[in-house]
Formats: C-alpha cells, sequence, structure tokens
C-alpha cells in the first residue's frame, strides 16, 4: 500500500508554540511500523514558513509576499532538520522534494517527478514533500498543500490519503466527530472556510480536497494528530473517513481533473448542478456568472451557488461569448453565437467532483 500524509502547519507546534517533537516521534514510529510490514509512506508537509518564523525569532507571520518567500528560504532548511533528526532515531531516512504547479501542467516535468519519487520510494526513503514556496509567484500556486496532496496522490497511485489537522476531523453542528461520509454534498453544510494561524487551508480546502481525491478512488482520512496511522490502516481512526466513489473517473477524466490547467470560472445554478450531476451537458440557462478570460477549448473550474468546487471541463465558447448567452435558452443562443451547437461544456469533456 502507498500512504501518503498531509501534515498543517500548527500540527507542527504544540499549544504553546513550541515544535511538537513527540508527534513527528509518533509519525516517524508508525511508519517504520507501516514500512516493515511493506507499506510506503509519503509526506506532504506545511510548515516552511512557521519554522522560518521561529528561527528568524519573529513575533509574527509576514503577510507580504517577498518576506514571506525570504522566510520560507530559512524554514524549510529548518523543517527539514526536524524531519532528519527525528527520523533518523527510527532508522528512517528522509528526501526532500519540492513541487511547484507546473509540474503538474507538463507531461514530461510530471513523469520527472514521478520517478524521482518513486525512486525515493524503492531506496526506502520517506520523501518529505512541499510547494516551493521561496519561488513561487504567488501566496501558494495550488491553493494550498491540501491540493498539493491530493496531486501527488494522484501522481504516485496512493491508496490512502491521511490528512491530519488541527480540527481532529469534520465536525457536526454539535462539535462532534462525523465518522463516516459517503456524499461530500451532504456534509457541505458543516464547513467553515476558517484558515489557522500558519495555514491556508481551513475545512473548507480539507472538504474540497477530500471531494476530488473520492472521485478518483482514493479514500481520505482527516483526523488530528493524536491518532495512529496503524489504527487508521485497520479501520480505526477517532476522525472522519470519506468513502471512495463507487464509480471513479475514468483514466481520461483524471486527467482532465488534475493536470488541466483551468484558464477561467463558471458559477452555476443548483438546476444546473443537478443535471451534470446526472450525466447531463452544461447549458447557458444555468450559469449565473463568468469570471477570467479564456477560449474555445480552454479549461475552466465550476462553482455553485455557494462557491464550492464541483466540476471542470473543456468549453466550446469563449468567456466573451459565454457572457452574451448567460441564462439564455436553444435557439436564442444559436442565433446570438451563430452555432449550430448550444453546449458550454459538453458531458464527455466534463468531471464532476
Amino acid at each position: 500500500m502507498v500512504l501518503l500524509v498531509k501534515i498543517g502547519s500548527n500540527l507542527i507546534q504544540t499549544q504553546e508554540g513550541d515544535i511538537d517533537l513527540s508527534f513527528l516521534s509518533r509519525l516517524a514510529r508508525d511508519i517504520k511500523k507501516l514500512r516493515d510490514m511493506g507499506h510506503k509512506t509519503l509526506i506532504v508537509s506545511s510548515g516552511a514558513v512557521l519554522c522560518g518564523v521561529k528561527k528568524l525569532n519573529l513575533s509574527h507571520r509576514p503577510t507580504d509576499l517577498r518576506t514571506k518567500q525570504a522566510v520560507a528560504g530559512v524554514g524549510q532548511a529548518y523543517l527539514m532538520h526536524l524531519y532528519d533528526m527525528v527520523f533518523s532515531n527510527y532508522g528512517l531516512t528522509v528526501g526532500q522534494a519540492l513541487l511547484t504547479a507546473d509540474i503538474f501542467k507538463d507531461k514530461e516535468k510530471f513523469e520527472n517527478a514521478k520517478n524521482a519519487l518513486s525512486s525515493m520510494l524503492s531506496l526506502g526513503i520517506v520523501p518529505v514533500i512541499n510547494e516551493n514556496d521561496t519561488v513561487a509567484i504567488s501566496e501558494l500556486l495550488f491553493g494550498d498543500n491540501d491540493f498539493l496532496a491530493i496531486h501527488t496522490a494522484y501522481m504516485m497511485k496512493a491508496d490512502l490519503i491521511v490528512i491530519f489537522s488541527t480540527a481532529g476531523g469534520l465536525l457536526d453542528h454539535e462539535g462532534r466527530v462525523v465518522p463516516v461520509v459517503e456524499d461530500v454534498d451532504k456534509v457541505l453544510h458543516l464547513v467553515k472556510g476558517v484558515n489557522s494561524q500558519f495555514g491556508t487551508g481551513g475545512m473548507l480546502s480539507k472538504i474540497t480536497a477530500s471531494r476530488i481525491a473520492v472521485r478518483l478512488g482514493i479514500p481520505v482520512v482527516i483526523t488530528g494528530k493524536e491518532d495512529s496511522l496503524l489504527d487508521i490502516l485497520e479501520g480505526r481512526t477517532t476522525g472522519t473517513y470519506f468513502k471512495p466513489s463507487e464509480k471513479p473517473l475514468k483514466e481520461g477524466k483524471k486527467a482532465l481533473a488534475m493536470l488541466e490547467e483551468p484558464k477561467g470560472a463558471i458559477y452555476i445554478d443548483e438546476g444546473a448542478y443537478r443535471a451534470i450531476k446526472q450525466g447531463k451537458s452544461l447549458l447557458p440557462a444555468g450559469i449565473k456568472k463568468v469570471e477570467g478570460s479564456f477560449q474555445r477549448g480552454d479549461v475552466v473550474v465550476l462553482y455553485d451557488e455557494r462557491g464550492f468546487l464541483v466540476g471542470k471541463g473543456k468549453v466550446n465558447f469563449s468567456s466573451e461569448e459565454v457572457r452574451k448567452i448567460i441564462g439564455k435558452k436553444g435557439k436564442e443562443v444559436k442565433d446570438l453565437l451563430k452555432t449550430s451547437i448550444e453546449e458550454v461544456v459538453h458531458t464527455d469533456r466534463l468531471v464532476i467532483f
């Protein structure tokens, strides 16, 4: 089994603000036992900025991009030192892998990165993966490391994703952990998009990333750092288990979902969302808003009226053309655009999360 473990920034430190060596030690112990059982583990770890702030004795997280990148450069070295120091005590060797979003847009770079990580695993190395914040041109090109984790899991054909979170799992309105989620749509009302001090994700990011993962056929566990990887692999977790889709995406649509760069966004109403979930194409009548600039054949992401990511697809019309036909139907669309088709995104070129 290939296991991908995602660790958020605030998991690296204790409530008092110290580096949580106890958590890292438990993690290393579990990974060693998993290795002895024949399993392979990759880690996607945030924490470069947090560790940089601590190393430089700064009073707060920087807000401007240049300073944040500089701090991340110092912090990434310190973060890897912590992993190396702790994991070495358990006979484990860690290897750093810094990825950028362009790796998942270029087939050759994708294969090179995949081969490098595969070689690490073959050598018994535990890859510790992070986004290369020092050269990123925006705060986080992937949105945050929850999405980097999903992309990496897709690349490495992971069998399970474990996301450690300060929340300990998805909580219901009474603050209790929801043990199992079979349909993400049914729990979206529980999600709040609150970011942590050093992280940028929050539960909204984790649920959205989990939604994509289960459509890829990969189960996800969101849990607290007191949980054990060994227990999780045996089907016992104190967190939330997201069941993989019974009808995962086919390979061609997986590539569309994970490797095609979106050039814009289309917001759709509830009726349109129900229709595309039933296998129908996206029509202009169900579109509420268009963002970005895109041309015919480009890829766009789809959001529902609440702002939740619900899909991705290749458009038949440009952003300028789509804006002209928002809310319109049939003959009116064809007359306005002088076309024989009405579908903005055909179902064959549409992925639903």
